[in-house]
């Protein structure tokens, strides 16, 4: 039996873009296909739309999220832009202290990801903690597996960084409770 791989491949251009290259990216915005592309300190990474099995626990985090994030005084959203619009990363959900509003979110209480084949979630640990983000939680469809990072404060002058903990105090739940309640694809 064949296993199928997907493997990332990055293609970078050095200095201005050329104009075949912006028309491509204006065609994607045109066509909304720019929505989960980010900016990283300047370079802007090209996203593909996430896959229906991708979609499908995503879709399922945010319903088991909903009700414990309201019962702390939450709110969970889908997609949105942290950052700032030359720093930014669309986490596939989020859970916030405030109803966030605008374009650009600048920090929220958890980020929600599921991992793709091929994706860039785990690097994306340093700018959330960066900008301050209490909680990471990330399920990966091929493990069936949720796990959650708590941002611990850095020491002496050391930046803060996350602690893989498995359980969430905002919510009160554990990964393990989460990916039992979650129909994998």
């Amino acid at each position: 039996m064949r296993t199928r791989h997907t493997y990332r491949m990055a293609t970078v251009v050095f200095g201005p873009r050329p104009p075949e290259l912006e028309t491509w990216l204006g065609r994607r915005r045109e066509l909304g296909q720019d929505r989960c592309d980010e900016v990283w300190e300047g370079d802007y990474h090209v996203v593909p739309g996430p896959s229906a099995e991708h979609a499908f626990v995503d879709s399922q985090l945010a319903h088991l999220l909903w009700p414990r994030a309201e019962q702390a005084g939450l709110s969970v959203t889908t997609a949105f832009n942290l950052g700032e619009p030359d720093d930014y990363r669309v986490p596939d959900g989020g859970v916030h202290r405030n109803r966030p509003s605008g374009v650009f979110v600048a920090t929220t209480a958890m980020v929600v990801e599921v991992v793709s084949p091929g994706d860039e979630t785990l690097a994306k640990l340093t700018f959330y903690a960066g900008r301050g983000v209490d909680e990471v939680l990330i399920a990966d469809p091929a493990l069936r597996t949720v796990r959650i990072w708590q941002l611990q404060p850095g020491l002496l002058g050391q930046k803060s960084r996350y602690e893989e903990t498995g359980h969430s105090d905002l919510l009160e739940v554990t990964g393990a409770e989460l990916a039992a309640e979650l129909r994998w694809p």
